[in-house]
């Protein structure tokens, strides 16, 4: 028994020793071990996103704002608004113009001109002056008219491009971009078409008329030369003065200065506020203005082709009656002194010799008058 102890001892001495001999064997291994510094570092790989829903679109909120920005090659755009008495409008008309800008990309500004109002329009605009720094204003002493706010606001307006607006609300600010679509094309105004229109029936019947009548007497081919609503180019402004009546010939007046001229159709909507300005005798006015603007774009620098022309066909008419009536008197022996058509002959003989004169007397102050020629020129090489 004692034997087989000592032998069973023995045993586990020598099983102890081999494995203390292993551990001894693997740390010296591990001493005899040099760090390896030139060793790449393992790269950290991400693992690769998988879009399994191929059809998801991305959240473009963030684009939203940029892509309904419409962009424009006009720097700045002016928005002239002459008014009188409209106190009530303006606040609404403004915010309805910022948010229309709000969606473009260009710079603009507001320009109100009010022609000398009777009531708070001043105070409005001071008002609205203060809280948007994109109002403007100029105030007339007294009411001078559509056309000298509007000559005035064209000398004030600081855009590349000037779009004019009545300020009671009938024209939508909202047709501005219409507008300077039409510009793009390569025109230098565009006036708007009030298609449908809100107005009085006398106002409205009598503006076709009048619109008709500019037409076969200008030759332009549009429907609404006195709309409210139009785009104008910086060149054409600075071409044109306007006084009177005549800022309803404004498209006449650029037609002749050789500028290219558009319409498009515009949204019209009914007076919330205040009264119409349009009278009786702004009708006939209209007309006499008419004849000013043929005459100062066609003839104020050949006045004979004008006066000599009403000349010749008064002298011919009373030519021909006194010319008829003498063959009577030398063939059939009728007395003429009983024939009032005799005076109505020798009177349109008259008037035809002192209209031919009238005209050779202008064009004589026309030549020793004559300054350098202004030509519209569109563009010149250096």
């Amino acid at each position: 028994m004692e034997n087989e102890k000592s032998d069973i001892t023995n045993q586990k001495n020598s099983e102890t020793g081999s494995e203390g001999n292993s551990d001894n064997s693997t740390s010296t291994k591990q001493k005899n071990i040099k760090p390896n510094y030139n060793r790449k570092p393992r790269k950290n790989y991400q693992p690769k996103k998988r879009y399994y829903n191929k059809n998801k679109q991305p959240n473009n909120n963030n684009q939203g704002s940029d892509d309904s920005v419409t962009k424009y090659k006009f720097q700045k755009i002016s928005v002239l608004v002459p008014l009188f008495n409209e106190e009530e409008s303006l606040t609404k008309l403004s915010n309805q113009i910022s948010d229309v800008f709000d969606k473009i990309s260009s710079d603009y500004e507001i320009l109100f001109v009010d022609d000398g109002s009777t009531d708070n329009s001043l105070k409005v605009i001071k008002d609205l002056s203060r809280t948007n720094n994109k109002i403007r204003y100029i105030s007339f002493r007294k009411n001078y008219g559509k056309s000298a706010a509007l000559n005035v606001g064209f000398k004030s307006a600081s855009g590349d491009v000037v779009v004019t607006m009545d300020a009671d609300l009938q024209d939508d600010p909202g047709e501005i971009p219409n507008l300077l679509g039409e510009l793009q094309k390569g025109f230098d105004l565009v006036s708007g078409w009030k298609k449908k229109r809100h107005d009085p029936f006398i106002k409205k019947y009598s503006s076709r008329f009048f619109n008709y009548v500019t037409k076969v007497m200008s030759g332009i081919k549009i429907h609404d030369f006195n709309c409210g609503l139009k785009a104008y180019r910086k060149p054409v402004i600075k071409s044109i003065s306007i006084h009177g009546e005549l800022h309803r010939y404004i498209p006449v007046l650029a037609d002749w200065k050789g500028f290219k001229v558009s319409e498009v159709v515009v949204k019209h909507h009914p007076r919330k506020y205040g009264k119409t300005k349009f009278g009786i005798s702004r009708f006939f006015k209209g007309f006499i203005d008419l004849v000013t603007v043929i005459f100062t774009t066609r003839y104020i620098q050949r006045p004979l082709h004008f006066f000599g022309m009403l000349g010749v066909m008064s002298f011919i008419i009373g030519f021909v009656i006194d010319a008829y009536l003498s063959i009577l008197w030398l063939i059939d022996k009728i007395h003429l002194s009983n024939r009032p058509i005799l005076y109505l002959g020798t009177v349109l003989i008259i008037v035809g010799v002192q209209l031919f004169s009238l005209g050779l007397i202008g064009e004589m102050l026309v030549h020793n008058n004559k300054k350098e020629d202004s030509y519209g020129i569109k563009e010149k090489s250096k």
